[in-house]
């Protein structure tokens, strides 16, 4: 069955057939694809992964857990949980990314977690479900049409009573609000570009990429199929958490 657009042409009424999906890899920033942007993000992203593992354990994740990493950048998070869940699939649209992956699961000694290069959009899972989802500071990159499409796709990727453990960056805050708080996140950003994100870097997301307001993100998640169970926002208000059970 296919719909007939205005102008008459006929497209796949399937939002993520060929030629209507959204290009998550055009949309990564060129920065990602780019290996030597890649030698140094670990140093300039400065995140450190123990905390979320420990509440991912407190909340369920077990040794016979299976982890879908989505977005999972050079496997920061993906290699921390390893030792702590039978399996870890870290899926990522940028090759460099899963490169720097593969160097560095294989100098770890690491050997349950599978790479595979995908996005939220385009990834088939074809197996049993698994028990955890992790994404961290990617579905940022999505508009809010394919933010929905994406979270309804991965609640069917999750088994039932299955966790989503959602960070990334949000406006966590009213539109009257927007100069007062983007002020001082750009205030607060570092000079160096090595040591992390600088103020033009900031602008740059706010211009181009496609955070949405916690108030509009939550209805998502729900329309999706998930219950919030938990959510922390960080003191400059741009930054969320989310912990999520597959309904």
């Amino acid at each position: 069955m296919a719909a007939v657009t205005a102008a008459g042409s006929r497209w796949p009424t399937d939002p993520t057939a060929p030629g209507v999906v959204f290009d998550e890899l055009a949309s990564a920033g060129a920065e990602h694809l780019d290996p030597s942007f890649v030698a140094g993000y670990d140093a300039k992203q400065r995140f450190d992964p123990a905390g979320d593992v420990e509440a991912l354990r407190r909340l369920g994740l077990s040794p016979s857990s299976v982890v879908l990493d989505l977005g999972c950048g050079t496997g920061t998070f993906a290699l921390a949980v390893a030792p702590h869940c039978a399996r870890v699939i870290a899926l990522d649209v940028s090759a460099p990314m899963l490169e720097r992956l593969v160097e560095r699961a294989g100098a770890q000694g690491v050997s349950n977690v599978e790479v595979v290069r995908g996005g939220f959009l385009t990834y088939v899972h074809t197996e049993d479900p698994v028990d955890v989802v992790y994404s961290r500071n990617a579905l940022h990159q999505l508009p809010d049409f394919w933010k929905v499409l994406a979270l309804t796709r991965v609640a069917r990727v999750l088994r039932a009573g299955g966790l989503l453990w959602l960070r990334d960056l949000v406006y966590a805050f009213e539109p009257t609000e927007v100069g007062e708080v983007l002020g001082g996140w750009f205030d607060a950003a570092v000079d160096d570009p090595a040591e992390g994100y600088t103020a033009p870097e900031l602008a740059t997301h706010v211009r181009t990429e496609f955070s949405t307001f916690t108030w509009l993100l939550e209805p998502m998640l729900a329309h999706a199929g998930f219950d919030v169970v938990e959510v922390e926002i960080d003191r400059r208000r741009t930054y969320a958490r989310f912990a999520c059970v597959k309904r």
